[in-house]
């Protein structure tokens, strides 16, 4: 299972599982814009989505709703 951060702005939002099988069971950072695009699917073309990590081993964390990403760290805080 892959998880992957709805966010607002740099915030996020909510969080989603995907299965790996619509991720064609690829790992981190090619999983990524397959779920993203996914996502966008689901929940509009307007939506801004982040792979995260559940034992976060990238972006230093998992994400969580109220969480912040600093892309200038690539990771959660």
């Amino acid at each position: 299972m892959a998880h992957f951060a709805k966010m607002n702005g740099n915030n996020c939002e909510e969080i989603i599982v995907i299965n790996n099988e619509v991720l064609e069971n690829k790992p981190f950072p090619e999983s990524e814009p397959i779920g993203i695009a996914f996502c966008k699917s689901l929940y509009g073309a307007n939506t801004e989505w982040l792979q995260t990590s559940f034992n976060a081993s990238f972006r230093g964390k998992y994400a969580g709703r109220g969480m912040t990403y600093d892309p200038a760290t690539d990771t959660f805080n």
